[in-house]
C-alpha cells in the first residue's frame, strides 16, 4: 500500500493539517528509527530468530534487484521494531448503495480510495465521522507501505511475522511500487504491484528449489483467486441491485440478502473445495459492506490481465515493464481497454 500522505504540503484547514501532521510524525518517527540490517546481522546481541529473518531478507532484497529488475536503492536495506501488529490503519469507505469508493487527493501521489493513519485510534475516530456521514466504512490493518522511492523504507517488524515467503512477497509487491506507479489508478498500480510480487515469488521458491514451498504459495494463490471470485460475483449482484427502482428500505433489504449468500457460498467452498480451509473465517465474520467489497477489488480484478501481459513477454521483467508503462502512459479509459485487450490474447 502507498502512504498517499507522507511527502504532501501545501494544504489548508485544520483536518488537513492534523491529518498530514500525523502521517509526517508517524513516518519520521518509523526513519528514525531505523537499523542497518548487515550491523544487526553481525551484532552478537540480535535474537537468533531476528537474526535469520533479517538474513533471508537480504537475500530477498538482493533477489528482487538481480532478477526481477526492482530498484536497486537503499529501500529494506534497514529494519525497524515498532512494536505494534499494524504500521498504519487505511480507513476505506463508500455510499450505502454504490460500489464507488469515496477517494481522497494528495499533491505527489495523487488520488486513492483510503486514508491512512499511523494510530489505530485516529483511523477509528474517521471511521466513525464518515460513518455519521451516512457512508459504509472498513478499517484495515496494514502490514506494510511505499514511499515510492522518496525515502528509504525500511523492514518492519510486522513484515517478519509470517513465513520468507510472505515476506519475499511484500518486499517484491513494495519495490513494485517504486518501479512504476500511475497517479490516481489504486487498481492499476495495486494488480501491477500484486503480478510483480506473484510471479517474483514463484520465481524465488524455483530458484530455492522449495517445491513444497511452492505448492503451498499456489494452494494459497487458488484460494485467493475464488476468494475474489466470490467478492466479484457479489459485486456484480449489488449493481444489480442498486441500478434497480426500490425504495430505500427494499434496497437495504436487498442488499443484506446478498451478503448472507456470499457467505453461503463462501461456507459451501471453503467446505467442499478448500477441504475446510479456514484462513477467511475472520473477513467473513466481520461486518460486509460496499466499502470492505471496495477495497478488496483495488487489489485482485485486474490481477489476471496483468499476469497475461507478463507471460506475452516471456516473463521478462524489463520487457514486462516497458509493455505496462505504455499502457500506463494511456488515458485511464483506454488503459483499461488495453489491459483487457491483452488478457484476451491468452
Amino acid at each position: 500500500m502507498v502512504a498517499a500522505a507522507i511527502m504532501a504540503s501545501g494544504v489548508t484547514g485544520c483536518t488537513s493539517i492534523s491529518y498530514y501532521a500525523q502521517s509526517l510524525e508517524g513516518h519520521v518517527q518509523i526513519m528514525a528509527a531505523r537499523r542497518n540490517v548487515g550491523k544487526l546481522i553481525h551484532d552478537p546481541s540480535t535474537p537468533d530468530a531476528l537474526r535469520a529473518k533479517l538474513t533471508s531478507a537480504r537475500a530477498i532484497r538482493r533477489f528482487a534487484t538481480d532478477e526481477l529488475a526492482l530498484p536497486d536503492n537503499s529501500s529494506y536495506r534497514s529494519y525497524v521494531d515498532i512494536h505494534r501488529d499494524a504500521v498504519t490503519w487505511a480507513v476505506f469507505a463508500a455510499p450505502q448503495f454504490s460500489l464507488a469508493p469515496r477517494t481522497w487527493c494528495f499533491p505527489v501521489f495523487g488520488c486513492v480510495p483510503y486514508r491512512g493513519y499511523f494510530s489505530r485510534k485516529s483511523a477509528t475516530e474517521s471511521a466513525v465521522e464518515l460513518h455519521g456521514q451516512g457512508l459504509d466504512v472498513y478499517v484495515t490493518g496494514v502490514t506494510a507501505y511505499s514511499t515510492l522511492g522518496w525515502s528509504s523504507d525500511p523492514l518492519l517488524s510486522t513484515m517478519l511475522r509470517q513465513d520468507d515467503t510472505y515476506l519475499a512477497s511484500l518486499v517484491f509487491h513494495e519495490l513494485a511500487h517504486q518501479r512504476l506507479y500511475v497517479d490516481g489508478d489504486s487498481a492499476f498500480n495495486e494488480a501491477f504491484a500484486v503480478a510483480v510480487e506473484t510471479t517474483g515469488v514463484r520465481k524465488w521458491l524455483r530458484a530455492a528449489g522449495d517445491r513444497a514451498g511452492l505448492r503451498r504459495y499456489e494452494a494459497d494463490r487458488k484460494r485467493s483467486a475464488d476468494f475474489l471470485g466470490l467478492v466479484s460475483k457479489t459485486r456484480d449482484e449489488l449493481r444489480q441491485v442498486y441500478a434497480s427502482p426500490r425504495t430505500p428500505e427494499q434496497m437495504a433489504a436487498a442488499k443484506t440478502a446478498v451478503i448472507d449468500r456470499l457467505r453461503m457460498r463462501y461456507r459451501r467452498m471453503r467446505d467442499k473445495d478448500w477441504a475446510g480451509y479456514r484462513g477467511y473465517d475472520a473477513w467473513f465474520a466481520a461486518p460486509i459492506n460496499n466499502a470492505k467489497l471496495a477495497a478488496t477489488s483495488v487489489y485482485g480484478e485486474q490481477v489476471p490481465a496483468f499476469l497475461r501481459l507478463f507471460d506475452l513477454g516471456s516473463g521478462d521483467y524489463p520487457r514486462f515493464y516497458a509493455a505496462v508503462r505504455r499502457i500506463a502512459d494511456l488515458p485511464k479509459s483506454s488503459r483499461a481497454e488495453a489491459l483487457k485487450a491483452a488478457d484476451r490474447c491468452g
